[in-house]
């Protein structure tokens, strides 16, 4: 399993793509500082920093760009055949470019966010959104390889959930936060660090059980999907 993830490792930070993971979080660190050394109120700068950038936008973002691209690019180039002609159960396969997936995103992330929540009201604030983002960049790792294995367009059904349904629908009807990543990581935030500058309508328990049945069904889809896959790389 540590030959699959040191090899997932080294083929995503030498593919360009890892170059598409710093624009945002540094974008979201300079905003922060912007911020603060204009001596803007927190509470005015915070919500759409935060939330708005980076809740709603870096952290799916860099998880997308990441996740499709422990497998789908390896799916899209063919050497996903070298993948399935090893003697591995799948499920060595898959949870090692899991856990690479989710640690490159929670790094990714956890750092500005902490950055830019201590620059807003404090070390707490900056601990729990790091904490919340390392827990959230689990379960859309998790959404996003399972979805790179089911679709051709991995990235494109991805930007539909983090758009329409977590962006668009998300914001409009709150009965459909109760599937939106995102406010499970606001809730969890929030209650490691309750500012006012954090809020959603999901309750920390459905954000607990909810972020662990999405990580968990989708690992299973990804290894059930991986399974169905010929030496071909097509469904047999």
């Amino acid at each position: 399993m540590s030959t699959v993830a040191w090899i997932t490792a080294r083929g995503l930070f030498g593919r360009r793509r890892f170059l598409l993971l710093l624009p945002l979080p540094v974008l979201l660190v300079l905003l922060a500082v912007l911020s603060r050394g204009l001596g803007v109120e927190p509470t005015d700068w915070g919500p759409p920093v935060l939330v708005g950038l980076g809740l709603a936008v870096v952290l799916p973002v860099v998880a997308l760009i990441v996740g499709t691209g422990v497998l789908g690019a390896e799916i899209d180039d063919g050497t996903v055949v070298h993948v399935l002609t090893t003697p591995l159960p799948r499920w060595q396969i898959v949870l090692p470019k899991l856990a690479v997936a989710a640690g490159v995103t929670a790094v990714t992330v956890a750092i500005p966010l902490f950055v830019a929540g201590l620059l807003a009201n404090s070390v707490r604030l900056g601990l729990a959104l790091a904490v919340a983002a390392a827990v959230g960049a689990l379960a859309y790792s998790a959404l996003f390889v399972a979805v790179s294995l089911l679709t051709r367009r991995p990235v494109l059904l991805g930007l539909v959930y983090v758009l329409i349904w977590e962006g668009l629908l998300g914001n409009v009807v709150t009965g459909t936060r109760v599937l939106s990543i995102q406010h499970y990581v606001i809730a969890l935030a929030d209650q490691l660090a309750p500012t006012g500058l954090l809020s959603t309508t999901v309750s920390v328990s459905v954000a607990v059980v909810m972020t662990m049945l999405i990580s968990v069904a989708a690992t299973f889809l990804a290894i059930d999907r991986l399974r169905s896959l010929s030496v071909a790389g097509e469904t047999s």
